[in-house]
């Protein structure tokens, strides 16, 4: 990886012998391995690990999640916030696996799109919960850096399970919790 990088230096039209730039493909191949590690991550696997049965059956949210992930078009950086709820069905999981799972599928080329519906159906699979909720908000470099160069321009997905496509009042508690600051 790192000699392709060091031809695309070159191809820019950037000496890749420069001082500065010498380690630069080195760094970046480290950076691209980070930012992909993902792809060597089970998403299931981080929640089956840490389920616990109980019978708490209300709204569970972990919310203000940070995301960050590459636009698989442009291979440029989105980022912004998860909000994730569940409501259980006689197993809670870790609160701390919710974002492990969100890193998994972040850390991987993606689309904001697929990454939400992603998140949603790892824990309708793994949790078997009454229902999942989660909302994404980002802004993509890709829409501010380049192309339309809209700066706050801001993508917001949601995807749905169960009670929370069923039962209007559930999915409105969620959404006035998602925007509520309680603290």
């Amino acid at each position: 990886m790192e000699k392709e990088y060091k031809s695309i230096i070159e191809q820019l039209g950037e000496n890749a012998n420069r001082e500065g730039l010498l380690k630069t493909p080195e760094r970046v191949a480290k950076s691209m391995k980070f930012l992909t590690s993902g792809y060597n991550i089970n998403p299931d696997d981080l929640i089956n690990q840490a389920i616990f049965h109980e019978e708490y059956s209300e709204m569970v949210l972990v919310k203000n999640i940070d995301i960050y992930s590459l636009c698989e078009h442009h291979m440029l950086p989105f980022f912004g916030k998860a909000h994730v709820a569940y409501i259980p069905n006689g197993k809670i999981v870790g609160l701390s696996k919710i974002p492990r799972v969100i890193d998994a599928y972040s850390r991987r080329l993606q689309v904001q799109e697929r990454l939400t519906i992603e998140i949603r159906d790892c824990i309708q699979r793994t949790l078997e919960p009454k229902g999942v909720a989660v909302v994404i908000e980002c802004c993509h470099m890709c829409m501010q850096m380049r192309g339309v160069q809209k700066q706050n321009a801001q993508t917001t997905t949601s995807a749905f399970t169960g009670l929370f496509l069923s039962n209007d009042a559930t999915r409105k508690e969620f959404i006035n919790l998602v925007q509520t600051k309680l603290h």
